[in-house]
């Protein structure tokens, strides 16, 4: 393995929230301290720094992941998407909507990984339905205000919207 020089620089090609994005960052750069002090979205929390909270949680190729535990480098040629990137057309994602009518958060510092961890497993099809299984697939999660039924309750309507939308979409296409 080739080691660096200390002040030697790496260039890293990715796609962030939907923008093709070159940025040079040391080698031993961690993805949370490159979104958060290099390219300043403040919206991925740094929590506990070891992968234990969730507070840094953003999607990289599709698969919700803890950034404070991903170098920068290894998202060469990938697509990272941070609570800045899930609106569209000035438009809230349907969770980001959900946790903001079900009050799913109360000091907020969680709520960013919060949704980034839910849109990952609204879009896993293994997770099932039941409140068990999505309180499981949110266990990396820590909310220290306590508000896990508010979250629980977003992420279920938020479930509902989605297959909503896409059975009325569906009928929508059978009958024009």
């Amino acid at each position: 393995m080739m080691e660096c020089p200390p002040h030697e620089t790496v260039s890293v090609h990715l796609t962030l929230n939907g923008a093709p994005l070159s940025i040079d960052v040391p080698p031993n750069a961690i993805l949370l301290d490159v979104l958060r002090e290099r390219l300043h979205l403040g919206g991925t929390k740094k929590g506990c720094d070891h992968g234990q909270c969730g507070a840094c949680t953003v999607h990289v190729d599709g698969l919700a992941m803890n950034a404070c535990l991903r170098l920068a480098v290894m998202c060469e040629g990938q697509h990272v998407i941070t609570i800045e990137g899930l609106a569209e057309g000035g438009r809230l994602h349907p969770v980001q909507q959900a946790f903001l009518d079900h009050d799913a958060y109360q000091c907020g510092y969680c709520t960013p990984g919060q949704i980034m961890a839910a849109v990952a497993l609204l879009e896993d099809p293994r997770i099932a339905d039941d409140d068990a299984a999505v309180r499981e697939a949110m266990s990396g999660n820590i909310c220290r205000c306590g508000a896990y039924k508010n979250i629980l309750e977003a992420i279920q309507e938020a479930r509902q919207r989605k297959h909503g939308e896409s059975r009325e979409k569906r009928l929508g296409e059978r009958h024009p």
